[in-house]
This record gives C-alpha cells, structure tokens and sequence, in this order.
C-alpha cells in the first residue's frame, strides 16, 4: 500500500525560457485524478499567475488594446499563449528556413498550434534537424460558446458546452505528426484552458448551428499543463492498474476516455510505450514495455500520478 507522501512525488519539468515549473497532469480524463492533486495544486499557481498575466496584457491591458472580438488578424487565443510563452515580443514571428516561427529565442522555436497539426510537416521538418522545437497546443477544458448573428452582430446568451476536455484529445492532432513524435529536438506541451468560444451562426441548417464558422475563443483560466520531452513521458497516459494483458475497450475503460482507442495504441505501440502481444478473438492485446531503447523503465512510474476515482 503506497503512503499518502508516496503518492505525491511527482515528476516535474522546468521550462527555461519562462522560468516556470511544469507539474505533471492533475488531470488525464474525467475518470481519472492526479495522485498528488492537493499537493501539486501550490506548485502549478506560478504558471495561473503567469498565464493570467499574459491574458489581461493580451486583452485589457499594455499596448494592443483590443477593439473587439476577432478584429485582430492574429487570434485572441494564440496571442495570449504566445504571450504566455515568451513575453519579449522581439522573439515573435521571425523568419526561419522559409517559415515564419511563432517564437524564436535563438536557441530554441516553439509553435503555438491550435489544429491542423498535418500543417506542421513542413516545418518540422525544416526546424528539428536545426532547433531544439516545442509545439504548444491550447485545449479547451471548460467551454462557453456564444453565437453571432452574422448580418446584424448581435450576441446570443452563452450556453456551456458539456462535459470537460483531457489530455487524452490530444492525440487526434498527434497522430498527424507521429512520424515526428520521437525526434529528440521536438516536445509537446498540452495546455488545458477554460474559453469562451464565439461562432458564427451561419451554418447550412435551419438553426445556422451545423457547419457554422469559429470567429475567436477568448482564454479565461489555465486549468492544467503537460511537457511531453520523449517517448517515455507518453507512458503517463497507461492508467496505473490497467490490468494485462490488455485490449484497446479495456484501455478506453480504465482511462475514463470515450470514442476509439485505436489510434492511441497505435501511437502508443510506435513510441515504445506498449506493444502488441497477441489476439483475443478479433482484438489486439496489448502490454506495457518495461524497456526501450536498451534503457529500463522505472517500474513504477505510473504509480506517483494515478489513482482510480473514488
């Protein structure tokens, strides 16, 4: 039985350029928590702080004032976490190898990318043999969504979206540069924002919902971070007591994640993280790889950041 003060090590990442410190996810998914929850919560204000600073710079306060909702040709979201990110605007928008980089330290490129990550081919592939390359992708995790009259501008009443966002949704965009993934000069970090959403109602149906267009999202609250640096930091997304051998319903089961797993384990499998051991009836059965790279896993890893929902 692990103790209370066991359960709350963690493993923790400093990012140089901000000067801020990176805890592991308080949060995986909804059928999940972190272990150490309470206690990491102190250590991951610096980062609110940072954040919200950088927001109220962004969208209230400083030298770009804002004159309305999307009026801007960079988007309100990217704005705040390239802020975010580095604050010293001579590092932005500078041209490297053809591309233009979101920020350029001299060192170091980092790419804010809230989508279409298949976009980032090119440039991955003209950075990484160069630069050390982190791409940071902003989530929703609590959203509100507001919606536009289209010919007259008028604002409905905001509406909650259901349910909450996890780091699980990321791998939709990963698996558009897996190819990449294991690169040692690129990391992922994965942000987890409470926004508000403002569409367009203009969709194809009656209601102008369906196929409506995204105008801007305005960040509210960091709520969490992850700083994924190699192939062993995806072990984290292996739920601690996921019996084994296991298929990808019981991998969908133990993290509290709906919709298909496939293209996790796939990416998972590529990574090292798991492999495939066999078949039971039509399904792949998967383990967890206790090596990689002729390297050892620390056996318990997993340990210190999961624990199942009470």
């Amino acid at each position: 039985m692990r103790t209370r003060k066991q359960a709350a090590i963690q493993k923790r990442y400093r990012t140089e350029e901000c000067g801020i410190l990176l805890s592991q996810p308080q949060i995986l998914s909804q059928g999940w928590r972190h272990a150490a929850q309470m206690e990491v919560s102190s250590n991951f204000e610096p980062c609110q702080t940072h954040f919200n600073a950088a927001r109220d710079k962004i969208i209230t306060l400083g030298g770009w004032e804002r004159h309305g909702i999307g009026m801007q040709k960079e988007k309100t979201l990217h704005a705040v976490v390239k802020q975010y990110e580095d604050p010293d605007e001579d590092h932005h928008e500078i041209p490297v190898e053809g591309y233009i980089a979101d920020i350029f330290t001299g060192t170091q490129i980092i790419e804010i990318q809230n989508g279409n990550f298949n976009k980032m081919r090119g440039k991955l592939a003209a950075f990484l043999p160069l630069y050390p390359v982190r791409i940071v992708y902003p989530m929703p995790y609590e959203k509100w969504i507001y919606w536009i009259n289209p010919e007259t501008g008028e604002l409905n009443k905001k509406n909650k979206c259901a349910g909450r966002g996890n780091f699980y949704q990321a791998f939709r965009e990963l698996y558009r540069i897996r190819p990449f993934l294991s690169h040692p000069n690129l990391s992922i970090e994965l942000l987890l924002i409470d926004m508000e959403e403002y569409r367009l109602q203009d969709g194809w149906d009656r209601s102008g919902k369906r196929g409506s267009h995204r105008y801007d999202r305005i960040p509210l609250t960091l709520r969490d971070s992850l700083l994924l640096t190699c192939p062993q930091d995806y072990r984290l997304f292996v739920p601690y007591d996921l019996p084994e051998p296991f298929t990808c319903a019981d991998f969908g089961r133990a993290a509290g994640i709906r919709g298909s797993f496939s293209a996790i384990l796939l990416m998972l499998t590529e990574l090292g993280v798991v492999a495939r051991v066999g078949k039971r009836g039509n399904a792949y059965l998967y383990r967890c790889v206790e090596s990689w790279d002729g390297e050892t896993w620390a056996g318990d890893d997993r340990s210190m950041f999961w624990q199942p929902e009470e």
